[in-house]
């Protein structure tokens, strides 16, 4: 697990309170933002995997 795959999960993770937080306060500025956090938490954590993968590949080869 690498610095991408953790940040990743806690960026989805704020975003899913402030979508929740916007969905409670009626704020679908929030609601937004919390969907947007939560998309690029999801990018970065797979970027992680990927990431992890290349590294378990080259690791095997040499």
């Amino acid at each position: 697990m690498n610095k991408d795959t953790i940040k990743g999960t806690a960026k989805k993770v704020e975003g899913s309170f402030e979508r929740t937080y916007g969905k409670v306060a009626n704020d679908q500025s929030a609601v937004l933002k919390g969907d947007a956090k939560k998309a690029a938490g999801e990018a970065q954590k797979a970027m992680g995997k990927a990431k992890d993968a290349v590294d378990r590949e080259t690791k095997d080869e040499y």
